[in-house]
């Protein structure tokens, strides 16, 4: 999941997007339990299967020699994580939230000759995740930090959120460390800037990893608001 919600976009009444399974059983290679802590991969692995993930969530991380860690994208349901560059994996791949996944080999993003259907599908999941990255790198070089966040909340609502009342509910399975890394801040810049939010009035935190969103119109201004 990258951050890509446009200025323009619709919020979704409910807050709810239930994600289909990106391929009929007969196509899948096996089903398999996730575990919060697991590593799916790392990087610099070689690539011999792309991942589609179907509850839980996982994070794409790279550590640059440094120290200095750049979260890359959160995997949600739906998504599809892995794809290879030149073979190997680019990232760190860890389980922040326990679910299952899918496994399809990655002979079928390579050929079309074997499931000609699979291939597409997974062609368009790679060309969308392309796409995805130029309009998050975008965000993370010309937004600030209340229009970052925002539009992170925004995304996180329409992905996965749940109705209360009125209102909408979002699970917060990373960090406040993992989101600062994520849009290019400081953890503390984010902690602040969601008390900021909660002071306006906008969302309520429950605990440290729920949040509900009180006013989704007032949230999406402040995604594109200096």
């Amino acid at each position: 999941m990258y951050v890509t919600l446009q200025n323009n976009q619709n919020i979704p009444e409910s807050g709810i997007s239930v994600p289909k399974p990106f391929m009929p059983r007969r196509n899948r290679i096996f089903d398999r339990t996730i575990q919060t802590g697991q590593m799916l991969f790392r990087e610099g692995d070689e690539a011999f299967s792309v991942f589609e993930v179907l509850s839980g969530v996982v994070r794409m991380s790279r550590v640059m020699q440094d120290g200095r860690r750049q979260v890359i994208a959160f995997g949600y349901p739906g998504d599809v994580i892995g794809f290879p560059a030149e073979g190997r994996h680019h990232s760190d791949c860890d389980v922040i939230s326990t679910g299952r996944i899918i496994v399809h080999k990655i002979d079928a993003l390579k050929s079309s000759e074997t499931n000609p259907a699979l291939h597409d599908r997974l062609l368009d999941a790679a060309l969308r995740e392309i796409s995805q990255m130029q309009d998050h790198f975008l965000m993370l070089g010309r937004k600030s930090a209340p229009e970052k966040i925002a539009s992170f909340l925004l995304v996180l609502m329409e992905r996965v959120g749940r109705p209360v009342g009125n209102y909408t509910q979002i699970d917060l399975p990373m960090t406040r460390s993992d989101i600062a890394d994520f849009l290019g801040l400081t953890t503390e810049t984010v902690s602040r800037t969601i008390t900021h939010f909660r002071n306006l009035g906008v969302v309520e935190l429950e605990n440290p990893r729920s949040m509900v969103i009180l006013k989704p119109e007032e949230l999406s201004d402040l995604s594109h608001r200096n």
